[in-house]
């Protein structure tokens, strides 16, 4: 098969689709790998690293698109993609639909394989392409979050950790899963008081067991989280609902409950957020402030550590694209179910409800 990466183009994203050492591994298996010209750059991977792994290095992004059977890449095509990407070409990176209506439409009438890395699906129910990149985006929460207190970015001018003689800054993390354990971890390192809610009480009693005891767990509910954001510093929203919406749990008239400069931040961005004031940014432009409340809502937090984040996603996706590349994805899909879960949309069709959900549309979904 044909594969080819192209650089990503969306804004301060540095990223990249495979590392030099995902490229020797489909070579070995006789795929032909065509790598954008400079695409591994940002994560500090050079055209000589992917040329001595033996791919194809091609100048342009055009290029790569019209040679290739498969696309593998790290964030959804944006505009400028769209009209690139053909009929019956497999597009294996995030999508996230569910944010987007304009994206959803164009990939429907590419009449492309849509292979979404979020909700490929393991047999224990686990998302396995999604669980590196919200580690990265959970650790990054609170280190942003700490950044973005300080009083000249308009934030609270709290101290995470405190000092002696002065208590630590408290967070509130909302969502007991990878990125809330993982933002728990990393406040409750600093020497923060964290707060984690959730609704799963199997999960809540999993955060208790292992994490030190200045991280409570609460049971999440309007009322706990009304109650909890008056005296929070910090609010991490990492809430997931498989290829859906997230559920918004902080309404624009809970920020007027909070203190000045209290800063939020919203992982769960990329499916619509969790905040009903959310609103994507970028690494160019990370925030903003909404009834005295800093929002950082960067849309791909973990394209700030490219290196760690590409090497990270590229552990988890190259089995997955082996296997598409040496069986063809019809076949590969009808023997793991797995990657048929990641199946989002097939030649014009959506074939994954919760995307037509999201949209109110009425389709048969297969």
């Amino acid at each position: 098969m044909k594969i080819g990466v192209p650089k990503e183009i969306k804004n301060n994203e540095n990223r990249v689709g495979m590392t030099p050492s995902g490229v020797f591994e489909l070579t070995k298996n006789n795929h032909t790998v065509y790598i954008q010209s400079d695409a591994g750059f940002g994560s500090g991977f050079f055209n000589e690293d992917y040329q001595e792994a033996g791919a194809v290095i091609l100048e342009t992004i055009e290029e790569v698109y019209s040679a290739s059977d498969m696309i593998v890449k790290v964030k959804e095509p944006i505009t400028e993609e769209y009209n690139l990407i053909k009929p019956d070409q497999v597009v294996f990176t995030y999508f996230h639909f569910a944010s987007s209506e304009e994206l959803t439409k164009a990939m429907i009438n590419s009449k492309a394989i849509c292979i979404a890395y979020e909700t490929v699906e393991d047999s224990h129910g686990a998302l396995p392409l999604l669980i590196p990149m919200s580690e990265v985006a959970g650790r990054m929460s609170i280190q942003q979050g700490a950044k973005y207190l300080e009083k000249p970015i308009k934030g609270r001018g709290v101290l995470l950790g405190g000092v002696p003689g002065v208590p630590p800054g408290k967070v509130l993390v909302l969502g007991a899963g990878i990125v809330g354990i993982q933002a728990a971890k990393m406040a409750a390192g600093l020497g923060a008081h964290v707060t984690i809610m959730d609704i799963n009480m199997k999960q809540l009693r999993y955060v208790n067991d292992v994490m030190p005891n200045h991280v409570v767990t609460e049971f999440s509910s309007e009322y706990n989280i009304r109650k909890r954001i008056k005296e929070s510093d910090l609010i991490i929203g990492g809430v997931l609902i498989k290829g859906a919406k997230a559920p918004k749990l902080i309404t624009r008239d809970m920020l007027k409950d909070m203190r000045p400069g209290t800063v939020i931040v919203d992982v769960a961005v990329d499916q619509g957020g969790c905040f009903e004031t959310t609103k994507a940014t970028t690494h160019e432009n990370p925030t903003y402030i909404i009834d005295d409340v800093v929002h950082y809502c960067v849309a791909n937090m973990p394209g700030a550590v490219p290196y760690t984040s590409t090497v990270a996603l590229t552990n988890v996706t190259l089995p997955y694209v082996i296997k598409l590349a040496n069986k063809g994805w019809e076949k590969a899909c009808s023997i793991d179910s797995s990657i048929a879960k990641g199946l989002n949309i097939v030649k014009g069709e959506i074939v994954y409800k919760e995307i037509a959900e999201a949209f109110n549309w009425e389709t048969e979904v297969s």
